[in-house]
């Protein structure tokens, strides 16, 4: 007989330790809760809600079979059949201004938007013509350096008109003052 009350004997469970009961007071502590929860063993697999299919209102059907009259001497129970068809009739003529509002919306965002990216397009390439005019006068004024240092250095290896290339190179130079690069109100 002593066997088999040793039999009923189990060995005992290891004991988890208590875990404290936590109240969360607000939103961001229950998602703090949350988030230690799912830390705790991060190989199980995390269930990601799927979103939500809008809801759509089940079509009319195709044919009705039991259509209501307006004969006198109805039951009492028709009036609760009406009451219910006449409401989803609502709900999805409704539903159906929602989705023609919505998609009048969508049209309305869109031609917008092209809108905005015209006009983006047509900045951009009015400022692109403004940066080519004033690359074309800074290479301009280089070019006419190069040919002012040239005819320096060609008046200066020619000893015969000191005094004449002198005059010319000021003189071009006082005509060629640089102009900002950047000038206010233009």
């Amino acid at each position: 007989m002593a066997s088999p009350a040793a039999s009923s004997v189990r060995p005992p469970r290891p004991k988890k330790e208590p875990q404290a009961l936590v109240i969360p007071k607000n939103a961001a502590e229950e998602q703090k809760l949350k988030l230690e929860r799912l830390m705790k063993n991060p190989d199980k697999a995390v269930p990601i809600p799927e979103k939500m299919s809008e809801w759509a209102p089940r079509p009319p059907p195709e044919f009705v079979r039991d259509v209501m009259g307006s004969s006198a001497g109805a039951g009492s129970g028709e009036f609760h059949v009406y009451r219910h068809l006449r409401r989803r009739e609502y709900q999805r003529q409704d539903y159906m201004d929602a989705m023609a509002e919505k998609q009048k919306l969508d049209v309305e965002f869109q031609k917008r938007l092209e809108r905005n990216k015209i006009a983006a397009e047509e900045q951009t390439a009015k400022r692109r013509k403004k940066r080519q005019k004033l690359k074309e006068k800074k290479l301009l004024a280089k070019k006419m350096k190069l040919e002012q240092k040239k005819q320096k250095e060609g008046s200066s290896q020619n000893q015969e008109q000191p005094s004449s290339s002198s005059e010319e190179t000021s003189g071009t130079e006082e005509e060629k003052e640089e102009e900002p690069s950047f000038i206010m109100g233009r």
